[in-house]
């Protein structure tokens, strides 16, 4: 191997090469970017590992590179880290570390070059090439990670029992890279993340859905829920997706598999967006179905409501795992609740009424609804498949005309309540928001264009049934033909 093999990747390697030779210090590239330069997978994090002191080095480079280039380091676990060249790098003095059974949280102790490799998750980052010492420009390869690399199979450099219980995040690692970069988990290894799913509670759930998250964000994401289900991993922190598995059936008849339908929707999802929070929407569109399922000797079964609880549901799964109950979770929400409405239209008769109604209710995000809706048909009948999507083009067409003519999407009411308070002489009260209400109604309905004036006298209209009186002589103060932003 060339020694010059690691400066074409980043042009931090020649810099620590010169600070390491003079500092005296041993140095490795290890880790991903070792694994992802055989893969010719850019890496943005790189790993340094320094026979000696991490921080040390760390502190000598990033002054080689900028005196004021902010280093910050973590002295309990002998790393430092900074930014450079829109790269992640993190130096660590070699360490080998203990574990108390109850604890995530390792005791470190300097260690060797080999002790430090073989706490590594897996043998395809358990390889090195040495930047500077005896190894400089050498892989140094102690468990035969090149060969897993090559063959794709992911294996633990020790026992996997040790392996998993010191740090049980790399079980959800294992399913995170089998998903990612389409490895196979090799059969002992694969066995020990089963006696060891249990370990997974000492993780906290940030950390978790970290890797869940990079899971959803792979080519073909079922490839690592399939995994964490099989494992028993997911029902450790997600166990109402775990819930949607199976089929019960009553006087001969069945329903859907909705875990086997759920997964479908999100790898169709996966193949044409990478938006994260629209796949957790495919992920839980079908959550509530448990809690619904109800068989009827008439109809069989249904899961009547599914789509307002699962959007109840979706908060209560999001406080759990400590994600963000900001927008994000509203957006997820947004979908779950919303995720037949398109389908209602493709088997009812397409009204302007419903459009707009829809338009109204799903804002900016139509779009990525329609994207969920179009993936939530997994249906194996050809002539099914067809008439789905060509009614769901025929949506599509009547959303984009309503909203050309109607101008609905993110669309406020004309008239707002301050203006009715004024208008009438009111307080905020029950009045007002019938008012509001009324006009809003007869917009979406198409009964009064999205237009100022006519929702101004509705507004008066309204006014006077509720026996209101008001104190502008009921004179439009405002242009007449001012529209509704």
């Amino acid at each position: 191997m060339k020694n010059d093999i690691l400066y074409f990747q980043h042009p931090i390697y020649k810099i620590v090469s010169k600070v390491a030779v003079e500092m005296k210090l041993d140095t490795y590239a290890v880790g991903g970017v070792v694994r992802d330069l055989f893969l010719n997978r850019f890496s943005k994090d790189i790993d340094i590992l320094v026979i000696g002191s991490g921080i040390k080095l760390a502190q000598e480079v990033a002054q080689t590179i900028s005196p004021t280039l902010e280093v910050n380091h973590f002295k309990n676990f002998g790393t430092a880290q900074f930014v450079y060249e829109n790269s992640d790098i993190e130096f660590v003095g070699a360490r080998k570390e203990s574990y108390d059974f109850s604890s995530r949280k390792p005791t470190v102790e300097i260690g060797t070059f080999e002790e430090d490799i073989s706490r590594r998750d897996f043998t395809i980052n358990a390889m090195a090439i040495g930047i500077s010492g005896k190894k400089q420009g050498e892989l140094v390869d102690l468990y035969n990670g090149f060969d897993d690399l090559q063959n794709k199979i992911l294996r633990t450099p020790l026992d996997p029992d040790i392996t998993f219980s010191d740090d049980p995040l790399r079980m959800m690692r294992a399913a995170r890279f089998a998903s990612q970069l389409g490895f196979l988990i090799e059969p002992k290894t694969y066995d020990a993340i089963k006696r060891n799913a249990h370990r997974l509670d000492i993780i906290s759930k940030e950390r978790i859905v970290d890797e869940f998250n990079k899971i959803l964000l792979s080519k073909k994401p079922s490839v690592g829920i399939k995994i964490c289900e099989e494992t028993g991993l997911l029902n450790q922190f997600l166990p109402e997706l775990y819930a949607l598995k199976g089929v019960e059936v009553m006087n001969g008849k069945g329903h859907k598999e909705n875990y086997l339908h759920t997964l479908q929707v999100v790898d169709k999802i996966a193949l044409v967006q990478s938006n994260l929070w629209l796949l957790w929407a495919a992920l839980l569109h079908d959550i509530a179905k448990p809690v619904t399922k109800k068989y009827d000797e008439k109809v069989g079964w249904s899961f009547h409501g599914h789509e307002y609880i699962g959007s109840k549901m979706v908060k209560q799964i999001f406080n759990r795992l400590k994600m963000p109950t900001n927008d994000k979770m509203r957006y997820v929400q947004k979908l779950v609740a919303l995720h037949l409405r398109p389908i209602a239209l493709v088997e009812d008769e397409i009204t302007d009424s419903a459009i707009r109604r829809l338009l109204f209710d799903a804002g900016d995000d139509i779009d990525d609804l329609m994207l969920l809706c179009e993936a939530d048909i997994t249906s194996k009948d050809p002539e099914k498949i067809k008439r789905f999507s060509d009614n769901f083009a025929n949506v599509r067409t009547k959303l984009k005309e309503i909203e050309e003519k109607d101008r609905i999407r993110n669309w406020q009411p004309p008239i707002d309540g301050e203006l009715i308070m004024s208008t009438f002489g009111l307080s905020p009260c029950r009045q007002v928001g019938i008012v509001k209400d009324a006009i809003r109604e007869a917009i979406l309905d198409g009964k009064i264009p999205n237009e100022f004036a006519d929702a101004y006298n509705m507004m008066l209209e309204e006014g006077e049934k509720l026996g209101l009186k008001g104190v502008c002589n009921k004179k439009n103060p405002h242009n007449a033909n001012q529209t509704a932003k």
